[in-house]
């Protein structure tokens, strides 16, 4: 209470959460556990429930409160960027995907949708693949921009390998995802690739 929860680290912050460990693991040690078996904190609450429950000491009710927490985060995050310009390499951009994308396990396409003065009208999910790679289909994206009547967008996608450098299907993907846009007058501002906690351009958009 003196010091504010800034002054915490991740696993006293992750502890504070849980609340309790279970016999022979007090709960600091447990944060500690889950921190070094996920790799960070967006993918320690992003972790799915079939690998939470194999660990002593995570119960649904925990579980369920690991999920709240991010879903409250992503909305906090959606809101803060509903009333202010976006540039697709500001912090602010940087961190909302990285709440949003980070820790999931799978490749997800998403796309943050804008108006003319580039404030967020919606951020969606809009494709998911396995492991290593997701379809997307640039004309379905086209689409929905239209719906929201959108002025421009920022797509992003991420890469659960946690490696950032853009592939050749990135960059092809890119420029795809640019010429079904443009034909509409609807602006591709970036491409980005998110990994882990760092965020990397995947093509010249």
């Amino acid at each position: 209470m003196s010091r504010g929860a800034q002054s915490l680290e991740d696993a006293e912050l992750l502890a504070l959460l849980l609340c309790t460990g279970q016999p022979g693991k007090p709960v600091a040690e447990l944060a500690r556990d889950l921190l070094t078996e996920f790799g960070s904190v967006s993918a320690t609450l992003a972790a799915p429930w079939e690998q939470l429950r194999r660990r002593s000491g995570i119960g649904q009710a925990k579980f369920a409160l690991l999920q709240a927490v991010r879903e409250l985060a992503k909305r906090a995050s959606a809101e803060a960027l509903r009333d202010r310009p976006l540039v697709p390499d500001s912090e602010s951009t940087r961190q909302f995907l990285v709440t949003h994308l980070g820790g999931l396990q799978q490749e997800v396409f998403a796309v943050m949708f804008l108006d003319t003065r580039h404030r967020l009208i919606r951020f969606e999910q809009l494709f998911t693949g396995s492991l290593t790679q997701t379809s997307v289909y640039p004309r379905e994206v086209a689409r929905r921009a239209l719906q929201l009547n959108a002025a421009a967008v920022i797509a992003a996608h991420n890469h659960p390998s946690g490696t950032a450098e853009p592939s050749r299907a990135d960059q092809l993907l890119t420029n795809q995802l640019r010429r079904s846009l443009e034909v509409l007058d609807i602006r591709l501002l970036d491409h980005l690739i998110v990994a882990g906690e760092r965020t990397l351009p995947a093509g010249e958009a």
